[in-house]
């Protein structure tokens, strides 16, 4: 091909590609260079372009990066005694404006969504990441999510249960080969827990539902380890208490509310108030009359009483007929630390009454879980954790620990998260939390 033939060709190509055509001999010194506008870059003429030296080379069109912008693409194409090349910076800048746009629009999308908002790149690895409040959430980077690298192999968009909140749902949609984005709808997902109004959204019941505060009214509601309730959810509970006022998704009408609030956790909140992970007015509005439970181990006398009242419980549930715990196995359940607390003894005794016979009355030291047998804390790792010197990181020691500890919970439940979570004395939802803070999220896949 001529050289004048193809001079009149560049100007339309860098058009049409959006970016730079070049022609360039050989040894891949270029020629001619327009842009995307179809004007001549007089500045490149006469440098080298690599792309073009390694086509000549191996003798067959190559595909590329730019020369010119970094992360475009550009291809390469031998002709005779010249190459021609083209690239799609414009289309890369297009592109890269979008994502830019599109990750200032996050924070909104979290908060409007209720859950995780998320950008993921080609491998669906998170580039960055929002909690449902509009705070970036820095922990996630980097993380796959499963369901967005689907997306991106597919190229289509993904919906599907989150493996990171339980019962929620999560969408991931492929923008383009390099990146898509997703959200989670984590806080509005379960029925019994959201209020709204008939026709707020698709598949609203007609009439509405009436949420946990609406139904509790003139009545008490539990609020199970409120220490793990996220910051977002916190404001909207500090507003029901002050106000005693609640308005359904998709109403503006306020419904008042006569509601006790009875709230628990295993944490020390006024750590997560200094963290900045609770909040302090809602402390102060929560902490009217505080009661203390001390641990199972520091109430040791209470353990009969309670491993009875389970057994009468299962007994019922199985359809089981023990009459009594022998001695020995008292004296091991008494003389047990139970991190887990009463939680971790209910599983205890539910373990035992599976492994009981019919035709058994007595409940034996054999049937109940062997790390409690052992006095450990779950399945064969010991309670007590050994460190080395190199090792006195407080932080990383408690998570190293953290995580040994669930994957053997994982272990001994054979990855029953419900089981698992019972093992360790947590809720299911607060299992799932520790799962994505330690990167285990591919055990239960």
């Amino acid at each position: 091909m001529q050289q004048e033939s193809i001079l009149r060709i560049l100007p339309i190509l860098a058009k049409t590609t959006g970016g730079y055509a070049t022609i360039t001999d050989r040894k891949g010194r270029r020629l001619y260079t327009f842009d995307f506008n179809g004007n001549e870059v007089e500045s490149l003429k006469g440098k080298v372009y690599e792309l073009a030296q390694r086509a000549v080379a191996e003798g067959q069109p190559l595909l590329g990066s730019s020369q010119i912008v970094d992360q475009a693409d550009a291809w390469a194409l031998p002709l005779d005694d010249y190459v021609l090349s083209c690239s799609n910076i414009e289309r890369f800048k297009r592109e890269q404006k979008f994502q830019d746009a599109l990750r200032r629009a996050l924070p909104m999308i979290a908060q409007v969504a209720g859950g995780e908002a998320v950008l993921f790149n080609e491998r669906g690895e998170r580039i960055v990441s929002y909690n449902p409040d509009g705070t970036e959430n820095k922990r996630f980077k980097g993380k796959m999510s499963k369901h967005a690298h689907k997306a991106m192999q597919i190229e289509e968009p993904v919906i599907a249960k989150s493996f990171s909140v339980n019962g929620a749902m999560a969408v991931r949609i492929p923008m383009n080969d390099k990146f898509g984005f997703g959200f989670n709808n984590e806080n509005v997902t379960n029925k019994h827990q959201k209020l709204y109004e008939e026709g707020a959204f698709t598949g609203a019941k007609k009439g509405g539902s009436p949420g946990i505060f609406e139904q509790a009214n003139g009545g008490t509601v539990f609020l199970d380890e409120i220490s793990e309730m996220e910051l977002g959810l916190q404001t909207k509970l500090l507003r029901v208490l002050q106000e005693r006022e609640v308005v359904r998704i998709g109403g503006f009408k306020s419904l008042k509310v006569d509601v006790r609030v009875i709230a628990s956790t295993n944490k020390d909140l006024n750590k997560l108030i200094a963290e900045g992970k609770f909040r302090k007015d809602l402390y102060y509005r929560l902490n009217v009359v505080q009661i203390k439970i001390p641990g199972l181990r520091e109430r040791n006398e209470d353990i009969p009483i309670l491993a009875k009242y389970f057994v009468e419980k299962y007994n019922a549930c199985f359809g089981k007929f023990i009459e009594e715990i022998d001695s020995k196995t008292m004296h091991v359940l008494q003389n047990y630390s139970w991190p887990g607390n009463v939680r971790e003894l209910q599983n205890c005794i539910e373990h035992a009454m599976n492994m009981v016979g019919r035709d058994e009355s007595v409940l034996l030291t054999r049937h109940i879980p062997l790390g409690i047998q052992k006095g450990e804390i779950s399945g064969n790792e010991p309670s007590s954790v050994k460190i080395q010197p190199e090792d006195l990181n407080l932080n990383e020691a408690i998570r190293e620990t953290e995580k040994k500890v669930i994957q053997k919970a994982l272990q001994v439940s054979k990855y029953k998260k419900n089981k698992a979570a019972k093992l360790l004395g947590i809720s299911t939802s607060t299992l799932w939390r520790h799962l994505t803070e330690l990167g285990l999220e591919e055990e239960l896949k």
